[in-house]
């Protein structure tokens, strides 16, 4: 037996090999049988939509409109909307609420936090066409949405940080610490669960908001439900919807475990 063996209580390698594949993707779902609720119901949907879809006997506009090279363009470019406006609202929201975090800015805190509700709370559909007047594009509408996915992030950095036990923080300082290492050292790595369950609602709110950056010419999936209600085609407008709403259950669904792996981790 090895020195390892001998200790109680002390993980093998191969107790930790397990244990660090535990909590990989599988490991997290398999711990979490919930999380398999939303690609079932994916799934079905899907079947659903090409059985139906089967069943109608579609025209030719409906049949250009949904031959797959065209829906996964579109697809392609809502992702890439996504994407961009995501990586800039962590960009913008987590340094920002790191710097209102701290206590040199708490008279401003609540200020720009009401700034961030405001720009919330505009109509997103206004939001995207003032600023396509700006200007008509990809630009404009990865603003817009930025905007409108931004306070989650904020929000939840400000208060993950605030909620750091202050004794863990006094502890750090008291090893000598400076306070950037215990912000990056401490404070920071224990707030990540609540800053990636803010990214979490972020990241849904772009995939339904991104549906109307079609309308700023953009693209996007909003492309197929544009043309469904300007040519009066029901069947585009059934499996358009069905689309969207598949993709913003996926999103979400990864999301989540990846918001439940990280809790596991950080626990």
């Amino acid at each position: 037996m090895t020195a390892v063996d001998l200790q109680p209580g002390v993980p093998t390698p191969a107790q930790q090999r397990t244990e660090g594949e535990s909590r990989g993707f599988l490991g997290v779902i398999k711990a979490n049988y919930d999380l398999l609720v939303a690609p079932i119901i994916v799934i079905i949907g899907l079947i659903v939509m090409v059985a139906y879809v089967g069943s109608q006997t579609l025209d030719t506009i409906e049949e250009r409109a949904l031959e797959p090279a065209n829906v996964f363009g579109q697809l392609g470019q809502h992702l890439l909307l996504t994407v961009y406006s995501t990586v800039l609202v962590l960009i913008i929201a987590v340094p920002l609420g790191i710097l209102l975090s701290r206590p040199s800015a708490r008279r401003v805190q609540g200020a720009v936090l009401a700034l961030g509700g405001f720009a919330q709370a505009l109509p997103p559909f206004g939001v995207l066409l003032l600023l396509g007047f700006w200007e008509f594009g990809v630009r404009s509408a990865v603003i817009g949405l930025t905007l409108a996915a931004l306070l989650p992030v904020l929000r939840n950095t400000v208060v993950g940080l605030q909620q750091v036990d202050q004794s863990l923080i006094e502890a750090a300082r008291g090893m000598g610490m400076s306070a950037r290492q215990t912000l990056f050292s401490v404070e920071i790595p224990l707030a990540v669960p609540v800053i990636v369950a803010g990214l979490r609602v972020a990241l849904v709110l772009n995939v339904g908001t991104a549906t109307l950056a079609t309308y700023i010419g953009a693209g996007g999936l909003g492309e197929l439900v544009q043309q469904a209600l300007r040519l009066n085609r029901i069947n585009l407008l059934f499996v358009s919807g069905a689309i969207i709403a598949a993709v913003a259950l996926l999103v979400d669904w990864l999301a989540g475990v990846a918001e439940r792996a990280i809790v596991a981790r950080s626990g």
